[in-house]
């Protein structure tokens, strides 16, 4: 009897855009490929390049990466868009025009083939939650298998807590960059694990990060010196970015505390932004310096959503008053933080902040 020739497998595509930053490459990419392990299909990622170039370094690659499939999007004849959820609030210009992103993991990811079965798809998205890629922790690990060449080892040690401190564009905005006092309650709790901790900052952006935290030396490198720190330390204080997520998921920290409410830990009232950054890898620090597991906070989400109105205000957009009186809102926050950048200065001009415990 004559064997059917095998079909062949449709393919996942992704494309990569210029404007995105490192972390948010690397979780496109991965969420995709997770992806396609999930709905049985190949993939591929487009303009591949991009990533290629920044992880290579001193014409060393910082990984050895796969990239499926070579398609352009001409093979692509279906389209899908990730769910985009946003609500509209007073927290920024942006928030308030362009909407705050507070979406989780869309369901439909999952069963790609049941609804165009033998298609090849291109995929788009912010592709950061978990669900894309649980149980797929160890093969995370080795495709994001570091260079030896490049690994980055000086500061390692047993008390030794790594901070990562997005400045950039995240300085500029209250809404995004972390207050001092996230970084005290987290380096006070770490030190409740261990009295004797030494704490060293990774960073984007050295004067905003001595701004914030003057007393902690912080340091700043090449991707793969920042990455390998980060992915090399036993314990870690993380910041609102996806740069650090993938470090922290194949590295072998023992503790790894992060912002409760992601983006906008300066600002909920008990939303995510967004709900996709929730990871069970991750323990939580909320304003008033208390701690939860992903699951409690998850229990927590729940409970805001069923108590308020929260499911009607996802994509609805303010009024003319509703700007007006936003704006205001905008406003006072702007002022509130240029207030308590001042009297952080200014108890640095006085020597009031003195580096202590750090590496």
């Amino acid at each position: 009897m004559q064997q059917e020739p095998s079909k062949k497998q449709p393919v996942l595509g992704i494309r990569l855009l210029p404007g995105m930053g490192f972390g948010n490459r690397l979780f496109v990419y991965l969420s995709t490929r997770c992806l396609a392990g999930r709905n049985d299909m190949a993939f591929s990622v487009l303009d591949r390049e991009l990533l290629e170039k920044s992880i290579t370094v001193d014409g060393k690659k910082l990984f050895d990466l796969d990239y499926g499939e070579a398609l352009s999007e001409k093979d692509f004849p279906v389209q899908v868009a990730e769910k985009d959820e946003r609500i509209y609030i007073p927290d920024s210009e942006h928030d308030l025009t362009r909407g705050c992103y507070v979406a989780g993991a869309d369901e439909k990811l999952f069963a790609l083939q049941k609804d165009h079965p033998g298609e090849n798809i291109l995929l788009s998205g912010n592709l950061q939650a978990g669900e894309y890629f649980a149980g797929y922790e160890e093969k995370l690990r080795k495709w994001l298998s570091v260079n030896p060449a490049l690994d980055h080892r000086e500061y390692m040690g047993e008390n030794v807590c790594i901070l990562n401190i997005r400045g950039g564009e995240y300085a500029g905005a209250p809404e995004l960059f972390l207050e001092r006092r996230y970084w005290l309650d987290a380096m006070r709790y770490m030190k409740t694990l261990r009295p004797d901790m030494k704490f060293l900052a990774v960073t984007d952006d050295l004067a905003a990060a001595g701004r914030v935290l003057p007393e902690v030396r912080a340091v700043h490198g090449d991707i793969a010196h920042d990455y390998t720190i980060l992915k090399n330390a036993r314990f870690l204080i993380l910041s609102n970015s996806s740069f650090a997520c993938f470090p922290a998921f194949t590295g072998h920290a023992e503790q790894i505390v992060a912002p409760k409410y992601w983006a906008r830990h300066n600002t909920s009232d008990g939303f995510w932004s967004g709900e996709q950054n929730l990871y069970p890898a991750f323990t939580y620090l909320d304003r008033e310096g208390k701690l939860f597991t992903e699951e409690e906070c998850r229990r927590e989400l729940q409970a805001y959503r069923a108590r308020t109105d929260f499911s009607k205000r996802i994509g609805r957009k303010p009024t003319e008053e509703e700007l007006a009186a936003g704006r205001w809102q905008v406003a006072a926050l702007c002022k509130k933080d240029l207030r308590q950048r001042a009297v952080l200065s200014l108890a640095r001009r006085l020597h009031l902040i003195r580096r202590r415990d750090s590496l």
